[in-house]
């Protein structure tokens, strides 16, 4: 078997392994849909999290695994439109857990708030989840998004949560199709599991103070992304940042 066979079949290794652990350990906040034909790409449904603009959405997304996962970060991209600071409007996602851990000092990013062969596909979700409601602002992949965002938070315009509530009225009628039923409220949205048994490499988020969801463990929330470039908060212009 030639090296490249072998690091694809230790990729499908770890990504059954994590499947079964999701399917074992369900967690609050998102469906998976896998093909066990392939793997490697994953369909995903993240809920909005209750007492948020995202409250009652279902937003579809694909994760694209690479064939030397797990040492390679994998990619996702929103299927479903989103209107949000860390999230190109073609749907490709930016936060900082998806990134190669290489020395970058002009990232702004850490090594140890990229991808390291530690994380998962529950890491990157329960991220996502957070990243949904607290937004890094400092350097967006939506520049347009992310302005708008500051100037709601601020008071001074409401464009931001009318552009959210309409795309999470449109997601229901996704959900509706697939058939889902999306929670709204802390009660249903809180899923409750035995904890891991000590073998298990896979590390949970902390959503206790965000949502009042109840666990036995203390984990650190992941550290949000860095994918664009400075911009002064007064520009209106609709420039991406970079990736």
């Amino acid at each position: 078997m030639d090296s490249k066979a072998s690091t694809s079949s230790g990729a499908l290794r770890a990504l059954t392994m994590e499947l079964k652990n999701l399917q074992s350990q369900p967690v609050e906040g998102f469906t998976i849909d896998v093909n066990e034909d392939n793997l490697f790409v994953w369909t995903v449904g993240i809920y909005g999290p209750p007492k948020t603009l995202y409250q009652g959405g279902y937003f579809k997304a694909s994760i694209r695994f690479p064939s030397n996962y797990p040492y390679s970060p994998p990619s996702m991209k929103f299927t479903t439109k989103v209107w949000h600071p860390n999230v190109y409007e073609n749907g490709d996602l930016c936060i900082s857990i998806l990134h190669s851990p290489i020395d970058d000092p002009q990232s702004g990013e850490l090594a140890c708030e990229r991808w390291n062969p530690t994380q998962s596909v529950r890491t990157i979700l329960l991220s996502v989840i957070s990243l949904l409601n607290e937004p890094n602002t400092s350097s967006p992949a939506n520049v347009d998004a992310s302005v708008m965002y500051r100037k709601w938070k601020e008071d001074q315009d409401p464009e931001y949560a009318k552009i959210v509530t309409k795309q999470v009225e449109e997601s229901k009628k996704v959900a509706q199709k697939d058939g889902i039923q999306v929670p709204e409220t802390i009660e249903e949205y809180c899923v409750k599991w035995a904890p891991p048994q000590q073998d298990d490499v896979f590390d949970d988020i902390d959503y206790n103070d965000d949502f009042g969801c109840d666990y036995d463990d203390d984990e650190e929330e992941e550290d949000e992304d860095e994918c664009g470039s400075d911009y002064n908060d007064d520009d209106e212009d609709s420039g991406q940042g970079e990736n």
